[in-house]
């Protein structure tokens, strides 16, 4: 008796399954596929107090090309140096693709975590435009208003929530920027960062790379 009741449980158990599979798949087809879109909440950068110092507990970047010491003296922002930064863009371009993916470090200029003015001072630093390290606020203070035609050229810093952020522009689509939670990335100017812009700034050139 027992061993007929044993076969059919089965049947009735594998039914029971096939029958349930259609019903599952419609329910699974009907359910909407979440796709988790975080966005960087957290802004962090260098500590106010590295902002006027030049040596920090981040280990310091190993430059592709020699960096330009005791270079102070900068040029103002005019035609002629917007010009001559172009000389500068592929070698600047070449710094931000070999940074791309690095991870996130509060404080550490490289080379292999930034935070998001450690990532700026780092890519300059590499093709020889020298400045002292700071903070994304003391960034802001140090250089000249971006041209409004300049806002949104690559190589323009691009500040955000409350000078707390920096990025570099890559144009009037998107930057690049050492993002707290994604590490250095490009990120597009959608709705999020638009409304926290801070304002755009330019990296004056060094004395002597202009000419008339």
């Amino acid at each position: 008796m027992l061993l007929r009741a044993i076969p059919r449980a089965l049947f009735t158990s594998l039914a029971l399954f096939l029958l349930a599979i259609p019903a599952y798949a419609q329910s699974s087809e009907a359910r909407p596929r979440v796709v988790n879109q975080t966005v960087d909440s957290d802004f962090s950068c260098a500590p106010e107090e590295l902002a006027n110092t030049t040596e920090t507990t981040a280990t310091s970047i190993s430059s592709p090309k020699p960096a330009l010491k005791s270079v102070i003296n900068f040029t103002s922002t005019t035609k002629a140096a917007d010009s001559a930064f172009l000389k500068f863009q592929p070698q600047l371009l070449t710094a931000i693709d070999e940074r791309l993916g690095s991870r996130y470090s509060w404080g550490a200029t490289g080379p292999y975590t930034f935070d998001c003015s450690g990532f700026v001072w780092a890519i300059f630093q590499s093709v020889g435009i020298t400045f002292e390290r700071g903070s994304a606020r003391t960034l802001f203070a140090k250089f000249a208003p971006a041209a409004a035609e300049d806002q949104y050229k690559f190589g323009t810093l691009v500040f955000f929530n409350g000078l707390a952020h920096v990025g570099v522009v890559a144009d009037e689509n998107g930057f690049y920027h050492a993002s707290r939670h994604h590490g250095v990335i490009y990120s597009p100017f959608n709705d999020y960062w638009m409304k926290r812009i801070d304002g755009f700034r330019r990296v004056p050139l060094p004395m002597g790379t202009v000419t008339d």
